[in-house]
């Protein structure tokens, strides 16, 4: 008996009276195939959620059972693409239906035309297990890609073409299974989006990711392999923040994720990234990059999709050996994506109107992220970035508070930091990061064991200065005595000289750890003289007339990254400055 729609609510479809729907299976729903995925069963109702707009269906058109979960198709060809929600290659479509996805189009997710340089890794009689490499391909200038038997085979190669140019669909290379089966072995595989792929085992953190910004580096570093939510009302920079990161962070490859995000600000991303050129390389920054958009006006359960559907391009990448950041912009609109559908369904809401499980999904999405040894014996990570956008920049709200459960790293932008175009608008007194014991002997080894020490000092300057701006407020500044007023400077001098950062500089829009350490001493120093003139009983004014305070400041541009010795000239003209206080 043919499956038909029963009933119709925006994206959500029912099917009345059968048993040959699986949970999580993937269905095509109507007479225009559109991709659906079961996610209730019940004695009498099948619910389907669909990932496209159910414009113009109609109770009665068939439903169409595949037996599979919605995957991916993975292979080359992935970077310098950008897919919607579910893996379907936007520009491919643009070419022949414009700018907006027209229902039930099936495209296929990579050039099934295109010719790959293919490189042969193993020969007949070999043994390979899950995650065995057997082909690579120079898929771009930067990324060699790797073809690797899926994690759940193993068996003997039985068959291996010569090395040349094949499509992806060209079997290459077929393997003798356990129960004696053939199998064909293409350029591609599939693989369920909500399935993480296994690994061998997660390893303990312990490298940062490095992104140049002081900030973040400094005060509230991120590991490789870690996670992190940047919180933040409207107009306060999360894409920014998120824009910076995927431009400058060394990790191999990013994925970016606009789940839900305005459509000018991914046209802005798309734009952005075709005419960066990668700092490392001086190839462009796209040779690495790929980008799925799911903007406000598409479908609102591919939201929930495009999610399942980056992480899951992170890991085919991270199994290969390469680590991989994924920026998720943002995992608020994918949260309310799961409560409009939940009430649809009619499910028991919770807080604010969010699904019970809300916190779970959130959890089975950062647990992705790890540092991990590699069923192939590689290393790779997944770190995961994702903003978070609540409503009235109201951080006590569901979303932020759950997300902050499952991350380890928190960059609460605030609004009047943005407003005043202090960048990053990253507030150090809301900020965290749990992963300063894991990084501490990395950067002892690969930096210096001063730089944690010296952060410390920083933070505990900064601290120091929240308590008296209290009173300042209240009384005044006249009323602290001068080594109160030192710090206040000194505080001043971190925010506006050290932490605040301009992207459009040439030296400063990237800084290397180096020197961001130096420029922490020469901070540092001028606090230790400062101290000996107040100690001395010498008013802080005379120390700001001289002007020493406004040329420390200015000293992130003043200094090239290709030219640290400059630094140097600091302390000379600090003890200059404090020579000539009489």
């Amino acid at each position: 008996m043919e499956n038909v729609i029963y009933s119709i609510n925006g994206p959500v479809v029912t099917v009345k009276d059968t048993d040959d729907f699986s949970m999580l299976e993937m269905v095509y729903v109507g007479n225009a195939r559109l991709i659906g995925e079961v996610i209730s069963i019940k004695k009498e109702f099948t619910t389907i959620q669909v990932y496209e707009t159910t414009t113009g269906l109609q109770p009665g058109e068939p439903v169409y059972s595949t037996g599979q979960p919605i995957s991916v198709t993975l292979g080359p060809g992935i970077l310098r693409n950008i897919f919607d929600g579910i893996e379907r290659p936007l520009e491919e479509i643009a070419k022949d239906a414009g700018a907006f996805i027209p229902i039930g189009s099936h495209v296929a997710p990579l050039d099934k035309d295109k010719l790959w340089d293919v490189t042969l890794t193993v020969k007949v009689g070999d043994q390979l297990k899950g995650g065995d490499i057997y082909a690579t391909i120079p898929e771009t200038d930067l990324i060699t890609h790797k073809c690797m038997v899926s994690p759940y085979l193993k068996g003997e190669v039985v068959e291996v073409k010569e090395n040349g140019q094949y499509k992806i669909d060209d079997v290459i290379m077929k393997l003798k299974d356990e129960k004696g089966q053939i199998i064909d072995f293409t350029l591609t595989q599939k693989w369920p989006i909500k399935q993480a792929r296994p690994v061998h085992k997660r390893l303990p953190i312990s490298m940062p990711l490095i992104t140049g910004q002081r900030v973040i580096d400094t005060l509230f570093p991120i590991a490789k392999g870690g996670t992190a939510a940047i919180p933040g009302g409207f107009g306060t920079g999360k894409t920014m923040t998120q824009h910076q990161l995927a431009k400058w962070c060394d990790a191999d490859i990013i994925v970016y994720v606009g789940c839900g995000e305005r459509g000018n600000e991914m046209t802005q991303v798309l734009e952005e990234f075709r005419e960066l050129i990668d700092p490392k390389s001086n190839k462009p920054l796209t040779d690495r990059t790929v980008l799925i958009a799911n903007t406000s006006n598409m479908p609102v359960a591919a939201r929930e999709a495009s999610i399942y559907t980056g992480v899951t391009l992170a890991e085919y990448y991270r199994d290969m050996g390469y680590h991989v950041a994924i920026m998720a912009d943002s995992t608020s609109r994918w949260a309310e994506a799961l409560r409009e559908i939940s009430g649809r369904l009619e499910e028991m809401p919770a807080e604010e109107g969010f699904p019970a499980y809300l916190p779970s999904r959130l959890s089975q999405f950062y647990e992705r992220a790890g540092y991990m040894d590699n069923l192939n014996g590689t290393k790779g990570s997944v770190t995961i970035i994702g903003a978070v956008s609540p409503q009235g920049a109201d951080f006590s709200e569901p979303v932020t508070q759950n997300t902050k459960r499952f991350v380890r790293t928190f960059w609460a932008l605030d609004k009047a930091l943005a407003y005043a175009r202090h960048y990053f608008a990253i507030n150090w007194n809301q900020s965290y990061s749990e992963y300063i014991p894991d990084l501490e002997r990395w950067f002892n080894k690969n930096v210096d064991s001063k730089f944690l020490r010296d952060r410390q000092e920083l933070q505990s300057i900064l601290a120091e200065e929240t308590k008296l701006m209290e009173i300042v407020k209240l009384m005044g500044s006249d009323v602290l005595p001068d080594d109160q007023k030192l710090i206040i400077e000194i505080a001043k001098l971190i925010r506006v000289g050290y932490l605040q950062q301009n992207a459009f500089h040439p030296d400063d829009t990237y800084v290397p750890l180096e020197k961001q350490l130096k420029m922490m001493e020469v901070i540092l120093y001028l606090n230790k003289r400062g101290k000996e003139i107040v100690s001395a009983n010498k008013p802080i004014r005379l120390i700001m007339d001289t002007g020493i305070f406004d040329k420390v400041v200015k000293m992130k541009y003043d200094v090239p990254n290709n030219n640290l010795d400059l630094f140097d000239n600091y302390y000379k003209d600090i003890d200059e400055a404090i020579a000539s206080i009489r």
